[in-house]
């Protein structure tokens, strides 16, 4: 398997899970945003779920895209907050290989300009399993944009410079 080539345009395979006790198809707005935007950018979905707010789904259903080599990226959105239920950093977080430190960080920095010191709220978090990179962000379809235009779309594009995530991935020549 070999690297993603720089220069060359190479198209992701990618999944979204939104993570909601209340949420459905119809009215997943942020699931929806997020299947619209990475197919606008070139990608492929690979599949699209929603979990109730549970560690255990979550990790099953992660798990499962994790291990398929026709997944090489995650989007999740929800679970992210302070509340009782919300448990996606605590469901995702053990599955990593390697954290990504900086997409929190970054997200709540493009996050303070919009929402102002609510974004302490936010546990966005992300990192790498399996050569499969995963971002989780809040289940806003305001914070999945912010995420999004300012951070995911860029390292999700293998022309990006100097660096992007496609460039660490085995992206497979059966899903460029």
């Amino acid at each position: 398997m070999a690297k993603a080539s720089a220069g060359k345009q190479q198209w992701l395979s990618c999944a979204v899970l939104t993570v909601s006790d209340t949420r459905t198809e119809e009215d997943d707005t942020s699931g929806h945003f997020l299947v619209a935007a990475l197919q606008a950018a070139g990608h492929t979905l690979a599949d699209k779920a929603i979990v109730i707010d549970d560690i255990y789904r979550i990790r099953a259903v992660l798990s499962a895209w994790i291990a398929d080599e026709g997944v090489n990226a995650v989007l999740i959105t929800g679970g992210t907050g302070f509340s009782g239920r919300d448990s996606t950093p605590e469901a995702v977080a053990p599955l990593f290989d390697k954290e990504i430190d900086g997409f929190g960080e970054v997200f709540r920095a493009l996050s303070l300009a919009e929402i102002g010191s609510s974004t302490v709220q936010s546990r966005a978090l992300a990192g790498l399993a399996n050569d499969t990179v995963i971002f989780c962000m809040p289940g806003s379809t305001g914070a999945c944009r912010t995420a999004w235009e300012g951070i995911i779309r860029d390292q999700l594009d293998s022309t990006y410079k100097p660096c992007n995530f496609v460039g660490v991935l085995n992206v497979r020549s059966e899903r460029a």
